[in-house]
C-alpha cells in the first residue's frame, strides 16, 4: 500500500502542476491575442501535449471559464465597492477606472465580459451578476444629479472597449495612455456645464445584448 501511495502522489502533483501551467499560459495568450487562441497553441507554449490540455479542458468554454469567471466576479465586486462610496460620482469614477485598469491590457477579459462567442454557463452567470450592479452605479450617479440624463449603463461597457483599443494602439509607447481618454469621457458624462446634444442614443438593453452576441473582435482588427 505504501509503495502504491508513493507512486500515485507524484502523478497528482504533476497533474496539478500541468493544469496550473496551462491556465497561466492561456491567460497570457488570451490577454495579448484574445480568445481566438486554440488548444494547440496553449499546449505548445505550456510545454505539454495537446491531449493533456484537452483532458483538463475539453472545450474552449471550459478553459475560458477557468480563467475568467473569477475575473468577471472581481469586476462585480468593484461595482459593489463603488455603490458603498459616500459620493455616487466618486463611486462611478472609481468603478470605471478600476474596470478599465483590469480590461485595458487584457483582450481576453474584454471579450469574456462583452462578447458571447465564448464563455459557457459559468461565465454567462458571472455576466448576469455584473450587469445589475453596473446599472445601479449609473442610476445612483444620475439620481444624485452628477450624471447627464442621456448616459446609459451600456456607455460604461463601451468605455472599457475604447480603453482597450487605445492600449492596443499605444501600449509600446505609452502603456497608460488609456487613462487620459477614460478621464476625458468621464468628464463629458458629468451633468454640469454646457452640454452638446448627443447625436445618437445609447444602446438599449436588447441592442447591447445583440451587439454582444454578434461582436467578433477579430473581424474588426
Amino acid at each position: 500500500m505504501d509503495s502504491e501511495g508513493a507512486a500515485v502522489r507524484p502523478l497528482r502533483r504533476d497533474a496539478a502542476h500541468n493544469r496550473q501551467r496551462i491556465v497561466d499560459v492561456a491567460r497570457e495568450l488570451f490577454a495579448i491575442r484574445g480568445l481566438e487562441v486554440g488548444h494547440n497553441e496553449v499546449a505548445h507554449q505550456a510545454g505539454v501535449g495537446v491531449g493533456t490540455v484537452y483532458r483538463r479542458f475539453p472545450t474552449k468554454e471550459s478553459l475560458v471559464e477557468a480563467i475568467f469567471e473569477d475575473r468577471i466576479d472581481e469586476i462585480t465586486a468593484l461595482g459593489r465597492c463603488a455603490l458603498n462610496k459616500p459620493d455616487s460620482w466618486q463611486g462611478l469614477m472609481y468603478f470605471v477606472e478600476e474596470m478599465c485598469q483590469l480590461t485595458a491590457r487584457d483582450q481576453g477579459l474584454r471579450e469574456a465580459v462583452f462578447c458571447r462567442e465564448h464563455g459557457g454557463d459559468r461565465v454567462e452567470a458571472a455576466r448576469v451578476r455584473l450587469y445589475p450592479i453596473v446599472a445601479k452605479v449609473v442610476e445612483a450617479a444620475r439620481a444624485d444629479g452628477y450624471l447627464r440624463a442621456d448616459i446609459s449603463d451600456s456607455d460604461l461597457a463601451l468605455m472599457s472597449i475604447i480603453a482597450g483599443a487605445v492600449n492596443e494602439f499605444a501600449a509600446d509607447i505609452r502603456p497608460d495612455l488609456w487613462r487620459r481618454y477614460v478621464t476625458i469621457f468621464l468628464d463629458g458624462m458629468r451633468a454640469d456645464g454646457d452640454q452638446a446634444l448627443l447625436p445618437v442614443e445609447a444602446l438599449s438593453a436588447d441592442q447591447h445584448d445583440a451587439a454582444m452576441r454578434s461582436w467578433n473582435p477579430r473581424t474588426h482588427s
